[in-house]
């Protein structure tokens, strides 16, 4: 195993217990305390993620999220908190997040999500079967590389935002529910966070939908789930 994962965490007491866990897992921690030293640690050394508290001195953590996002759209961050409101959850997740946990948490569930994390890193450069390049509408997705072009706007994806892209790739025209999605995106059971998977949907219509209310795409399929629709001339 022996991944470096960076823990950017300013409550000494937290800090101590997760880097005794994570090690006793096997990882490598690095430990900060503030936004500015967690950037200048990131342009120096390979960590494989990034456990961040949103809460900090100085920079806060949605500044150094987006940071991270700016140099590495695949580094896995999970942000781990005390805000609980729905907004703070959206503003982490369309920061770059990958996936948002609330404190206090469970300590086994913590540590699912960091194996997970660490597991769909290490397979984002499988071949997709999909070919090089899905086109849709005035989209194209490159899955292997991450990135997109969508009305003339690059994007690059995070790790998660692909791995839910290729998905629906590989499963067009079908109704996915929400439990098939959150073990095929996340790993986790059905009743883990099903928010997230909300806030990932509106991710993905702001990015690929000419009229985010109004999608053509990314298709809520009520008390079913959602679809991915390629051509929606040819579905309608």
């Amino acid at each position: 195993m022996n991944e470096l994962i960076l823990l950017v965490e300013d409550e000494p007491s937290i800090a101590r217990g997760l880097v005794f866990n994570l090690e006793q897992e096997g990882y490598r921690v690095c430990h900060v305390e503030r936004g500015e030293e967690a950037v200048e640690r990131l342009e120096g050394e390979p960590f494989a993620l990034v456990v961040l508290d949103l809460t900090l001195p100085g920079m806060d953590g949605i500044e150094v999220c987006r940071r991270i996002r700016s140099e590495d759209p695949r580094l896995p961050v999970l942000i781990l908190t005390a805000r609980s409101d729905d907004k703070d959850r959206v503003e982490g997740l369309d920061a770059g997040a990958d996936d948002y946990l609330t404190k206090p948490f469970n300590l086994d569930e913590f540590l699912l999500r960091v194996r997970w994390m660490l597991r769909r890193s290490r397979w984002y450069r499988q071949d997709t079967g999909l070919g090089e390049n899905v086109a849709f509408g005035d989209c194209v997705v490159n899955l292997r590389e991450r990135k997109a072009t969508c009305g003339g706007t690059d994007i690059n994806l995070t790790e998660l935002e692909a791995r839910m892209l290729r998905t629906f790739f590989r499963r067009e025209g079908e109704v996915l529910s929400r439990a098939e999605l959150l073990e095929a995106v996340w790993g986790v059971s059905p009743d883990t966070e099903t928010r997230t998977l909300d806030n990932f949907i509106v991710r993905m219509r702001k990015y690929f939908e000419e009229n985010p209310a109004r999608p053509v795409h990314f298709l809520t399929v009520r008390r079913r789930g959602y679809r991915f629709v390629r051509n929606p001339e040819e579905d309608a």
